[in-house]
């Protein structure tokens, strides 16, 4: 468990650096074009008393023209952070307050989650083996026939021909669907297969990851097969006969 939380770490430490990075560069830019923005505008339309925009009274002259006075130095120091090197000065400022940084935080979390690549399918395929160590035993008993077709009901297929004998079959669930999780027996030993009918690739993709060995092949119109094996005992190529083998063996149902 603890290497697969090392691992996850490993994928999102990356991520959190250039997404929590350009969340700052991005807020205080917003800052500064805003408050950029509020300075001219102020020093287009200074606020000026109420009576002395109606009427002059005698101190009026001496208003407005601290009024102008005030927005205009405004607009001269807001125009500063316009320049090249500022903006570093503001994130530096909003760092050092506690506000800023949950403000920051927040904001790079939001991020991520929009922009942060979802798990690659092998990557899922990989984490959900460590569930079911006792699925890779080596057998010569098979799973009863009721049983395996009871698995593959919900699937909308069963196997026929020249397909390996089935030594384990549950219906498990992966990313929020049930779908078949079969271990069949070969000269090479254990082999995993699972039956992602709602999980499509464009080709053939294989991985080699966390100690486990495998391919997922597209089954066109019923999404696709990830055939593994553990550790270093066969080949790729030597995998992906297995998975042609079992896809051929499969007879959809619907």
């Amino acid at each position: 468990m603890l290497w697969l939380l090392a691992a996850e770490f490993r994928k999102l430490a990356r991520p959190l650096i250039w997404g929590t990075g350009l969340a700052i560069t991005g807020f205080c830019v917003l800052i500064t074009w805003g408050g950029v923005n509020n300075a001219r505008g102020a020093l287009a339309s200074p606020r000026i008393p109420d009576v002395c925009a109606r009427a002059a009274t005698g101190p009026c002259p001496q208003v407005i023209a601290h009024a102008h006075a005030t927005a205009r130095a405004a607009a001269a120091a807001t125009s500063l952070l316009a320049q090249p090197g500022e903006i570093g000065q503001v994130a530096a400022g909003m760092l050092a307050s506690v506000p800023g940084v949950l403000l920051i935080a927040l904001v790079a979390g939001g991020a991520l989650w929009l922009a942060s690549p979802h798990p690659s399918l092998a990557a899922d395929v990989v984490a959900h083996m460590a569930g079911e160590p006792q699925a890779w035993q080596r057998t010569e008993v098979a799973v009863p026939p009721s049983e395996l077709a009871l698995v593959l009901r919900d699937a909308h297929m069963r196997l026929i021909g020249d397909a390996p004998m089935v030594s384990y079959a549950r219906s498990c669930l992966f990313r929020g669907l049930k779908v078949p999780h079969l271990v069949v027996q070969t000269d090479m030993g254990p082999v995993t297969v699972m039956v992602l009918v709602h999980e499509s690739v464009s080709k053939p993709v294989s991985f080699d990851e966390e100690g486990y060995r495998g391919v997922i092949v597209p089954v066109p119109g019923h999404g696709s097969l990830a055939v593994l094996v553990r550790g270093q005992q066969a080949g790729i190529n030597a995998i992906r006969e297995i998975a042609a083998r079992v896809q051929a063996a499969i007879v959809w149902t619907a």
